[in-house]
């Protein structure tokens, strides 16, 4: 089946496009993408002026929670909810239990996300056995299963050898060892920013340089093996000093900030509602200076990705007491609203940037398929509407749980349709537009 996008803003970077233009899916691939294309026998969807075609979106750090934790997510709700947020693929973290160590689990993963029959699932296996940092795990059987890249997130890579042995490996087989920053000495048992948010609340803290120190640590072995380290959910300006340093000296080191940490500081830990464990997460919501060095990296390129570090929880599970709650928010169906308006229409970056950030350069560090509407390539697409107006519902949210901060929050862009493979996989019926 052919269909024929007319009418819309195509934007992809890679390819240099950024206007009014025509795409032509023939069955699950690009054929073709110009102005005013022939119809050559296609179905024609109609796409309002102002409205934006763009390559698939890919986030490429989530918590599908499966196997071992279906109580607060599953591969079949987070690849439903990756798709209500305009994702056409996602890329899974290890710290399912078991722990995706092994080709089993990654093919069990693999297995749920075929079942599924939504956003593609690319998972990302452990750096070592069980996650413990003691023994690498099995980086070429990972590999071979289907792993696009290894990390033992929610835990740093303990040591600087086990760093060195992962990078060495990893690097045989093409893939990047992504990193949680983290000094466990430093991080102790903190559960805050360490500022004077966390000391008015009574709050133990994690200062900046928890995060820092680890990344300075990685840039350098990054550079002493060759091989490429990707920083996960940045948070702390001296981590993006770092960072920059890593870039100009020719290091192979990459990226990511997720939504809530360029647009929330500590200051939401005490308002609107003191000690909402929905503020909690790691590394932690840090201070405006921390926040508006995000921002800056956005901007002047030193970030490579934008990713949700998608981590649902359930409800009983966050409705405790502040220090006792577990880390992480929901963020897969409310990163396009905030992206587009915090970033695209506060005037921080412009679309074709936006569209590096959560297609084009999650593709390129992870060596997946898409990222471009290049002749050939899969025909996953995102319709995003700039202007459509968004209300944050967490009880509406497709995600099987709803720990987000950002409840109620109205918002101005959001997502209006998205094709996986050349089928449409979801629909916004909120934004008017008929998309079969």
């Amino acid at each position: 089946m052919k269909r024929l996008f007319r009418g819309g803003r195509v934007v992809d970077p890679v390819n240099g496009l950024d206007g009014d233009l025509d795409v032509l899916v023939d069955g699950d691939r690009i054929a073709r993408v110009g102005r005013d294309l022939p119809l050559d026998g296609a179905v024609v969807v109609e796409v309002p002026k102002g409205f934006v075609v763009c390559p698939g979106l890919i986030d490429i750090h989530v918590h599908l929670r499966e196997p071992g934790q279906e109580h607060k997510e599953t591969v079949a709700t987070g690849v439903a909810s990756a798709v209500a947020g305009g994702f056409t693929a996602v890329a899974c973290m290890p710290n399912t239990s078991p722990v995706n160590d092994n080709a089993n689990v990654t093919a069990f993963i693999l297995a749920k996300a075929a079942e599924a029959g939504l956003a593609r699932v690319y998972p990302i296996g452990a750096v070592s056995r069980g996650q413990k940092g003691e023994q690498l795990a099995d980086i070429g059987e990972l590999h071979a299963a289907g792993c696009v890249a290894i990390t033992d997130d929610g835990h740093p890579v303990r040591t600087a050898l086990l760093m060195r042995r992962a990078l060495e490996y990893a690097g045989m087989f093409g893939m990047p060892v992504i990193e949680h920053s983290e000094d466990p000495s430093l991080k102790g048992e903190g559960v805050a920013h360490e500022g004077v948010v966390a000391a008015a609340l009574g709050l133990r803290g994690i200062p900046g340089a928890c995060e820092a120190i680890m990344v300075e640590r990685d840039v350098l072995l990054a550079e002493l093996t060759g091989s490429a380290v990707h920083v996960a959910h940045m948070s702390a300006r001296q981590s993006l000093r770092a960072v920059r340093k890593g870039k100009e000296a020719g290091v192979r080191i990459t990226c990511e900030v997720a939504p809530h940490h360029f647009t929330l500081t500590d200051e939401s830990l005490r308002s609107p509602v003191a000690y909402d464990t929905n503020t909690k997460m790691n590394p932690p919501l840090r201070e405006a200076a921390d926040r508006d060095a995000m921002l800056a990296g956005l901007a002047d390129g030193s970030i490579d990705v934008i990713a949700t570090d998608h981590a649902p929880h359930h409800a009983d599970e966050k409705h405790v007491e502040f220090d006792r709650a577990p880390f992480g928010i929901v963020g897969l169906e409310t990163a396009v609203p905030l992206c587009l308006d915090r970033l695209v229409h506060a005037g921080v970056i412009g679309l074709p940037r936006l569209v590096e950030l959560l297609s084009c350069n999650p593709a390129r560090i992870l060596n997946l398929p898409g990222g471009s509407l290049s002749v050939g390539a899969p025909a996953d697409i995102t319709i995003l509407a700039p202007d459509l107006e968004v209300r944050v519902e967490a009880s509406r949210l497709v995600s099987l749980s709803k720990n987000t901060p950002f409840d109620g929050w109205e918002l101005r862009g959001g997502v209006v349709a998205t094709i996986v493979g050349g089928r449409t996989v979801y629909v916004n019926s909120g934004a008017g537009v008929v998309v079969s």
